[in-house]
């Protein structure tokens, strides 16, 4: 576990040099809470640059949420995935999904004390905006009504790391975190998913 620890803060280093990524917390802090953290998704890196900024003891207790196929496809990224992140890896294909409940694997590691990062859009979005909220984020906070669900804007790792480059860009990257949410009693999913959705936008200067 200590080179993996070694391996993340290396990869955490040089996520935050190529990017020189800042965190802003508005109407948040990072508090040691158990926390599902959702965002806009433009590249694979997204994830890393959410947990880069999050302080080293909240990084220990906070698992991306990806898909297996990716992070299973070499044994590089398994070993990255699987070894160092930790990562929650959900098989995307329909026939584990009947077997196996995404649901249930998220809820199955918030259950064990540890904060996620999502992405609710579920695929990345080359354009601006946002796309449609899948249900998955509203049906994890069901399960889960007493978790905070933090909205987290990114801008511009899109530019460093476009789909299909090998080469980053380097470029400056912020992340703004906004302020926490719960699931209502009795609210329904199509005004979760709107809630949500209204959140995290909100937090794009494209809105300031």
């Amino acid at each position: 576990m200590a080179f993996e620890n070694m391996v993340a803060g290396a990869i955490c280093g040089f996520a935050k040099l190529l990017t020189g990524v800042r965190a802003i917390w508005r109407g948040s802090q990072p508090e040691g809470r158990q926390r599902v953290y959702f965002a806009n998704h433009r590249s694979h890196g997204d994830f890393v640059l959410i947990w880069a900024s999050l302080p080293p003891s909240l990084r220990r207790i906070t698992r991306p949420v990806a898909g297996a196929d990716y992070w299973l496809a070499t044994p590089l990224s398994r070993y990255i995935g699987v070894s160092v992140f930790r990562s929650v890896l959900i098989d995307r294909s329909a026939k584990a999904s009947k077997e196996v409940s995404p649901i249930a694997q998220m809820s199955g590691a918030l259950s064990q004390g540890d904060s996620l990062i999502i992405f609710p859009e579920g695929t990345r979005n080359l354009e601006d905006g946002l796309l449609p909220f899948k249900s998955g984020i509203y049906h994890l906070a069901c399960a889960n009504p007493e978790v905070e669900f933090i909205p987290v804007w990114i801008e511009n790792v899109g530019r460093v790391m476009p789909k299909g480059a090998v080469i980053p860009v380097p470029l400056l990257c912020t992340l703004t975190f906004g302020s926490p949410m719960r699931i209502a009693a009795g609210e329904d999913k199509q005004a979760f998913l709107n809630r949500a959705r209204e959140a995290l936008s909100a937090l794009s200067p494209a809105e300031e």
